[in-house]
């Protein structure tokens, strides 16, 4: 593809067509017309009008707020009524930001002025998008915008930047379209044990503050951070407030997460493909006796790929060459990561790799964007 006229709605389908989200940076030209290494140039010229169908407004982050759809030209918010946690979990899925922890209701975050959109929305969970989900009202909404209703998302407006990976390296947050940083004031094990949870790292014995891993730019977020180590993100810790701090970039906080995790291999992008945990320092597979979708679902979850939408057996994804770490797995749905299931012991099996395990997510499917 030329690099020129590349912008960053053309970014956003390419992101969005790999579930991955939203795009965060670009690079146009000169950067992708040079060293082609003599294949063809497919596509030249190339402009995307791009339009998100879902936001999330007022809240604290990218991943919560009044839920809102853009439809005919208008941002409309949605009435409350017979609204769950499956309709909210669609959400956050199309979002990109992980499992859905709440669906609060009555203008939780505030009144819209917009339009309302449909009354009664009956989602399964496993819909790539809200507006794929029926109208369960049966006609026109009775609803005032006191019922605006809201989702809170277990959140993947966090990363760690220029470290050895995505465990490990300077600690940043999104909020109000922006990537910054973390204060590293008051920073310590408790904070970076949240970090590495939210990011499905596990836990952390090493954290790392100052320039370790170089200063950030643009805004700092968070200061004076003070978790308990039990939070499920970070914008949940106490905190001097968004955007206040008496810092500079050299004391932007870092952290190191030896717990690599979970990962998915040979799939069609991170949130597909066969089932393989970190163990022992060696990355081995998962058997899939037992194994159904409570498993996924805890797998899709960890990896912030949004709900589980297939839980193929008998190595899908082809057959792993490494240990089988895991046998007779499982889960309830509920556990925040795949080695807190029941399980045998690490490494006792009964398998081979033709019985590998392997997860379709929904993030992991070509539904985040509308194209026109």
């Amino acid at each position: 593809v030329c690099g020129q006229k590349w912008d960053v709605n053309d970014a956003n389908v390419v992101c969005g067509q790999l579930g991955c989200g939203r795009a965060v940076s670009f690079q146009g030209s000169p950067h992708l017309v040079q060293g082609g290494g003599g294949r063809p140039t497919w596509l030249d010229d190339v402009g995307c009008n791009v339009k998100p169908n879902v936001r999330l407004v007022n809240g604290s982050d990218l991943c919560s707020g009044r839920v809102e759809i853009y439809q005919t030209g208008h941002w409309r918010t949605v009435c409350n009524d017979m609204w769950d946690l499956n309709v909210s979990a669609v959400v956050c899925s199309q979002l990109g930001c992980g499992k859905a922890v709440s669906g609060p209701e009555r203008a939780y975050f505030g009144q819209g002025i917009g339009p309302i959109w449909q009354y009664g929305v009956g989602c399964s969970g496993s819909e790539c998008s809200i507006t794929q989900c029926p109208n369960t009202g049966g006609g026109a909404h009775i609803c005032s915008r006191g019922n605006n209703t809201g989702v809170i998302c277990s959140g993947k407006a966090i990363r760690l930047v220029n470290g050895n990976g995505r465990c490990s390296g300077r600690v940043e947050i999104y909020y109000s379209g922006q990537w910054g940083t973390v204060c590293d004031d008051s920073w310590d094990i408790k904070d970076a044990e949240v970090v590495c949870r939210q990011l499905g790292c596990e836990s952390t014995n090493q954290v790392l503050i100052s320039v370790q891993y170089g200063p950030g730019s643009g805004n700092i977020w968070l200061d004076d951070v003070a978790c308990t180590g039990s939070e499920r993100y970070l914008t949940e810790c106490p905190h001097r407030g968004v955007g206040k701090h008496n810092c500079d970039h050299s004391e932007d906080a870092g952290v190191v997460c030896p717990g690599k995790g979970v990962r998915l291999v040979n799939g069609s992008g991170r949130c597909s493909g066969r089932v393989e945990i970190y163990h022992s320092g060696q990355w081995g597979t998962v058997c899939d006796d037992d194994w159904d979708m409570n498993d996924a679902a805890v797998v899709c979850g960890q990896l912030g790929c949004g709900s589980a939408v297939g839980a193929p057996i008998r190595a899908h994804f082809g057959q792993g060459s490494e240990s089988i770490w895991l046998d007779d797995v499982k889960c309830s749905g509920n556990e925040s990561y795949l080695s807190e299931c029941s399980h045998l012991s690490f490494g006792e099996e009964n398998c081979n790799h033709g019985e590998d395990a392997g997860v379709f997510c929904l993030s992991g499917r070509e539904c985040f964007y509308h194209v026109t």
